[in-house]
């Protein structure tokens, strides 16, 4: 396991459910390439019974001739090829049941989605398996893992049918916060400040796979473009196989997350029907139902809004930087080092670095010391006041405090001008009168390098920077 960084919370979690007296069925989930069977190896590695990775677009013949190369590989010896999902598991089931010196036999079902094609009853076969075998006994632990997050929640967790309630234990892989992701650059022999690898963050996010790509030697431009902008860069068709090997349809998926990477700070559902001309009805509702569990799009309801008026937000690095940056275009060589220092990536730096701090809130709750604190973070938009106002961030907190956050991505010391002054109490008054707010207001401001000592500053109660991420 010492390959493994992070996921201390998710470790101790499967080693609780391995030492468990009863069988157990445990449902991993979580977006591509985040880690999930990464994880599950690591904890695994020399205690797995037997495994099974689905294919990508394959027809239910070839998922279960798969099958039968791994059951005949892993258990060394020659299995007759089943030509449905009950007689398959049916062998697994005999086979498992010959392994008496095996206490605790973990069987992985990776990319489960997958096998579950049109017509194939695998479902069905799935639950006789469980249900009707592996429930009953106590010595099975089933780790159904899959990037199809929806998939996983309503086939699994949520499922009517046979397998209603039968998830013992759930498990989301989140994206790692940033302080990891420098330890994966540490594991690399990659020397770099926190700026860097915040800058990094900004445009990967917490996802493993693709801080692993990132090489020893060149510097963050130079390890953009290599990533994103020449001829052979590994994540620069990223976003067509992401999508497409999530969800059916996957267009219709892209065209709302394109219409939502219009607007920072979140469309309400109303503004996603009208933009895309999607009807109001179940169809949107499953789309960004799907989005929000694939963790590409966060629903946003202030305290102090409806249902109806929620935001939802593309909450993915990422898909962001690829509908600002790589959109419909190729063939760039070194576009990003040229782009350095210029307006237009200075307003997306602002914007992706409130991203991070959002994305990374456990780390400034604990320098705020308010961590013990139950507390709401949510962005806020004025909805009532014309010309009303907009906050990076907002920290509701159970103590009568609200921190209003205001996040500034410089390469130095951030200066607080008079307009800058005058801006933020306007925002402070704006947020008191629409949500009638009672609580006391400590200005926050969350800058890369601190804040320049003059007569505004003094209108800040409290100041974070980039090394309070990590």
């Amino acid at each position: 396991m010492g390959r493994l960084i992070g996921r201390k919370e998710y470790v101790e979690e499967l080693e609780d459910v391995f030492k468990s007296s009863k069988s157990e069925f445990v449902a991993v989930y979580g977006r591509r390439r985040i880690g999930k069977t990464f994880l599950i190896d690591c904890v695994f590695d020399s205690k797995m019974t037997f495994s099974l990775t689905a294919l990508a677009n394959a027809t239910t013949k070839k998922q279960l001739l798969n099958f039968n190369i791994e059951m005949s590989r892993q258990f060394k010896r020659d299995f007759t090829l089943a030509d449905n999902w009950f007689t398959a598991l049916n062998q697994l089931i005999e086979q498992l049941e010959t392994m008496d010196n095996v206490s605790k036999k973990v069987i992985f079902f990776d990319e489960m989605p997958w096998m579950d094609t049109p017509k194939s009853d695998f479902l069905s076969s799935f639950e006789h398996f469980w249900n009707g075998w592996a429930s009953k006994r106590n010595d099975i632990m089933l780790i159904a893992c899959g990037s199809a997050t929806s998939w996983i929640v309503n086939k699994l967790i949520n499922n009517k049918g046979g397998l209603h309630n039968r998830v013992t234990r759930r498990l989301r892989v989140m994206p790692l916060p940033v302080a990891d992701c420098g330890q994966i650059l540490a594991q690399k022999g990659i020397t770099c400040e926190k700026y860097d690898i915040i800058s990094y963050y900004m445009v990967l996010g917490g996802v493993p796979f693709y801080w692993t790509l990132i090489k020893k030697g060149l510097s963050v431009s130079q390890n953009i473009d290599y990533l994103f902008f020449n001829e052979v860069s590994p994540l620069k068709d990223e976003f067509h196989l992401m999508y497409s090997s999530l969800f059916k349809n996957h267009q219709k998926y892209v065209k709302v997350v394109e219409t939502l990477g219009t607007k920072a700070k979140g469309l309400t559902r109303q503004e996603i029907i009208e933009a895309t001309e999607q009807n109001s009805g179940g169809a949107l509702t499953e789309i960004l139902s799907d989005l929000e569990l694939c963790g590409f799009v966060k629903k946003n309801i202030p305290p102090d809004a409806s249902v109806k008026n929620a935001l939802y937000q593309l909450d993915d690095f990422y898909t962001l930087f690829y509908l600002r940056f790589l959109r419909g275009k190729s063939g760039q060589n070194g576009a990003w080092s040229k782009m350095v220092n210029t307006p237009r990536l200075s307003a997306w730096a602002g914007l992706a670095f409130e991203q991070v701090c959002i994305h990374n809130s456990a780390q400034i709750l604990e320098k705020l010391k308010i961590a013990g604190i139950k507390t709401e973070i949510y962005p806020w938009k004025s909805r009532k006041i014309a010309g009303g106002a907009q906050i990076d961030m907002i920290i509701d907190r159970a103590d009568n405090v609200i921190n209003l956050c205001e996040i500034k991505f410089s390469s130095e010391k951030f200066v607080i001008t008079a307009a800058v002054a005058d801006n933020i109490r306007n925002k402070a008054a704006v947020f008191r009168q629409e949500t009638g707010t009672k609580k006391s207001i400590f200005i926050t401001m969350i800058t890369t390098f601190g804040i320049v000592e003059n007569e505004y500053s003094g209108l800040v109660q409290n100041q974070l920077t980039a090394e309070d991420l990590f």
